[in-house]
């Protein structure tokens, strides 16, 4: 009996030891500074097995627990780090394998670099995104300069207006938000060291504003969240018929549960443009003229971002941004009018204008984290208002004062998001969210210090969507649907004239769809489906004259009616030994669509009255093709080219005043290609070349246009600093010309500084360790189809 005792005690002593697990702890620091890293990732291995992990905190400490007792390989790992890897043998409860310090990797550093070193594209499931390299922001010092450089996106250097596969309607975002700023005020005046990256979302998804038939391009700004103190400085000048100058600098501060960070930019410079425009009246010869303008533009631009993200545990963040962008531009134009016959005596006019604009940005965002992997609860407030005024004197040839305006625009935007997503398995998600969207502006005209007309426009959205997306093998899909009501109203009031208004109240549905096909790892084919609209924006429905000269006036059509858009894409990429290549169909069918139209003035018989109206249903339909190819080591290159067909149809005016119907087929063509040859290891050159083909539209016509670019890149003081250096438009090919019927024939070109040589300075400081830190779930904002986890 004794001996049976002894052995089920034995046996019970036995398994409370085998059975007994341990804690580990330790603490990891940098070696170079004796500095805590904190969510370092600990992994604790049997042989090729592991067993557990996990990683450290604010203080760089770790604790892993029910490790059981015995031998164990265990690993230290870090971004920008050499790993530590050391053999341990846990024999008591508690094992603390004492404080490990990570030297830095300076092979891994060189690599992150090298990735940055020139601009890559990706094709995602429902957008382009282009990652913006240095070889690109030497392109030019403004937004409009990077633009101008990537596949689908063409600026036109007059107005700065912005086409989306050779469509004008197109959305403009600022870190995944619509902006108060106009799209020519926002290309001008966001400097090109601030952008990290360019988003061309050509078909979103329900999660978005439906806003914009070609879709959003969405400028994401930098940020940084690298570990302790890090900055970037740039200082660069762009020399022209003038020269120009710009700078900027980046700073952020990484400590414990707090990442500050801050960007500040400066462009400065005057700008020339000129051109001409001939113009033969059918009926009257007499009326008939040539005109030369001269547009000289001043601007100075002050840019600012800085924001603070507080990570108040790890299911818990808090951010805050502003961006401030506070401008000045003086332009002067200059307009000669010469009659051909010499009946009618020349006019000259001169005129000035002073814009001191500024537009702000508040953000704020709050995130929750769920245990369950990816599920996540986001809450956002942005807040935007873009104070605009204008003082404009017009002179005569003998400067005389002819006029003086006041203007006076203050616009405001307030949008609020609740965003949840839940990964209900692997395989299948669901979003949901709530969007309320105010936006409002008032307007004041004064002419000779005199009241001549005023404005307010508001109008408020209110939206809900859901997404639902289910991954089956090599398929996924997305469904999502958008709810949205829609509330405008607008008031103008001109002297001697009696009040105008524009209201409008819809309520529409918007569906989406996305479906990917994955063969392969090398092939992947993406259909997708949206239903967009176009609203009529303030410019399009003011009443009150924008602008004026001594032939054409220019104001707004309160009658306008939204038009809708259902948009039909296919996209199919490949990954190849030498790269990735991606092309492309897409389909749309628009509904009374709005264009702009020149008429006989109402209000002069000597003027024509450019406004805007509502065409006829028309088609667009285009094919895309754009990849990154590594054809040698030393030998890179990333292409887009681009072909779309438009039937337009609406009604032109003719040499009669009589409005008759009009039809061509609008064919842009567009082709981009950027050579990188790396000539040594501090040497990178760059060539790039654009093709931009003639279109025929319904009532002007434009001629081709091409450029070629050459750059360089050397790096330097121990590869923190680059200098380089660009040659833009090297043979001065690039101008607008274009041609007209209706209702007087008119041919005219337009020109700028173009050919432009540009000087770019970059030293970049600080530790160089980052910790890929999301702020909250829209910064990212992408479809992923169906539970493409």
């Amino acid at each position: 009996m004794k001996i049976k005792v002894t052995l089920v005690f034995l046996i019970c002593l036995c398994s409370s030891i085998f059975a007994q697990t341990a804690t580990i702890t330790g603490k990891i620091l940098d070696k170079s500074n004796n500095n805590t890293i904190p969510y370092a990732t600990i992994v604790i291995k049997s042989g090729e097995k592991i067993i557990s992990g996990g990683i450290t905190d604010e203080k760089g400490e770790f604790s892993i627990e029910k490790i059981a007792l015995g031998s164990y390989d265990f690993e230290a790992q870090f971004i920008g780090y050499k790993s530590h890897s050391v053999k341990i043998n846990v024999t008591s409860k508690n094992y603390n394998i004492g404080t490990i310090h990570l030297s830095e990797d300076a092979m891994s550093l060189a690599e992150v670099e090298v990735v940055g070193e020139r601009t890559t594209m990706e094709q995602k499931i429902d957008r382009k995104v282009v990652n913006v390299g240095p070889d690109l922001i030497n392109a030019g010092p403004t937004a409009s300069d990077i633009l101008n450089n990537i596949p689908s996106v063409s600026v036109d250097p007059q107005n700065n207006s912005v086409t989306l596969r050779g469509n004008p309607n197109v959305q403009i975002f600022i870190d995944g938000k619509p902006s108060q700023m106009s799209a020519s005020q926002a290309l001008q005046q966001i400097p090109s060291t601030s952008i990290k990256q360019i988003e061309l979302i050509t078909n979103p998804s329900a999660k978005y504003n439906p806003e914009g038939m070609s879709g959003i391009i969405n400028i994401i700004l930098k940020k940084n969240s690298n570990l302790g103190f890090n900055g970037s400085v740039n200082a660069g000048t762009n020399f022209g018929v003038t020269p120009k100058a710009n700078a900027s600098l980046d700073l952020n501060y990484r400590v414990n549960k707090f990442n500050f960070y801050s960007t500040y930019s400066l462009n400065h410079g005057k700008w020339n443009n000129k051109g001409f425009l001939n113009t033969t009246d059918i009926v009257d010869a007499d009326d008939s003229y040539h005109s030369d303008f001269i547009i000289n533009n001043f601007n100075k631009n002050h840019f600012i971002k800085a924001g603070v993200d507080f990570y108040i545990n790890e299911k818990n963040t808090l951010s805050f941004f502003t961006n401030q962008n506070i401008n000045k531009s003086e332009g002067e134009f200059y307009t000669r009018i010469d009659y051909f016959s010499g009946v009618n005596p020349s006019i000259v006019q001169y005129n000035s204008a002073l814009t001191e604009s500024r537009n702000e940005v508040y953000n704020l965002g709050y995130k929750y984290e769920f245990d369950k992997p990816q599920k996540t609860f986001d809450v956002e407030i942005n807040f935007n208002r873009n104070d605009r005024p204008e003082d404009s004197i017009f002179l005569d040839g003998d400067n005389n004062l002819i006029q003086t305006n006041q203007i006076e625009t203050v616009g405001k935007n307030v949008i609020v998001n609740v965003d949840f997503v839940n990964p209900i398995n692997e395989k299948t998600k669901l979003e949901l969210g709530l969007e309320s969207r105010f936006d409002g502006t008032d307007n004041t005209f004064d002419r000779d210090f005199t009241y001549f007309s005023d404005f307010d426009y508001r109008r408020t959205i209110q939206s809900a969507y859901a997404n639902f997306g289910k991954q089956l093998e090599k398929w996924s899909y997305q469904l999502g649907m958008r709810l949205e009501s829609f509330e405008v109203e607008a008031n103008f009031r001109r002297i001697d004239e009696n009040p105008g208004q524009f209201k409008d109240d819809i309520f529409t549905v918007y569906p989406s769809a996305f479906l990917s096909y994955v063969p392969s790892e090398k092939n992947t084919f993406n259909l997708s489906y949206s239903r967009r609209v176009d609203r009529p924006n303030l410019g399009q429905v003011n009443p009150i004259r924008n602008w004026s000269s001594p032939t054409i006036d220019q104001e707004g059509n309160p009658n306008l009616e939204p038009q809708f858009t259902n948009s039909v894409e296919l996209n199919y990429t490949r990954v190849a030994k030498i790269g990735t290549l991606t092309s492309g169909v897409f389909f749309r069918y628009i509904n009374d669509p709005i264009n702009q139209v020149f008429i006989q003035s109402p209000y002069d018989p000597n003027k024509k009255l450019m406004t805007f109206a509502n065409f006829d249903s028309t088609t667009e339909y285009g094919i895309e093709a754009s990849g990154n190819l590594n054809l040698k080591k030393w030998w890179s290159i990333n292409y887009g080219a681009d072909i779309y067909f438009r039937n337009a149809r609406g009604l032109v005016e003719d040499a009669n005043q009589n409005l008759v119907e009009k039809t061509v087929l609008a064919t842009p063509f567009n082709a981009r290609m950027n050579h990188n040859f790396k000539a040594s290891k501090k040497l990178n050159i760059t060539w790039f070349t654009l093709y931009r083909g003639g279109v025929e539209d319904i009532q002007f016509s434009n001629k081709v246009m091409w450029r070629t670019d050459l750059g360089a890149r050397y790096t330097i003081l121990k590869e923190k600093g680059s200098i380089s250096l660009r040659f833009n438009d090297i043979f001065n090919t690039m101008r607008a010309r274009f041609y007209g019927e209706n209702p007087d024939i008119t041919s005219g070109q337009f020109r700028w500084e173009s050919r432009m040589v540009n000087v770019n300075f970059n030293y970049r400081f600080g530790s160089g360790k980052n910790r890929a830190l999301q702020r909250k779930q829209r910064d990212k904002n992408e479809t992923e189809g169906g539970g493409l986890f």
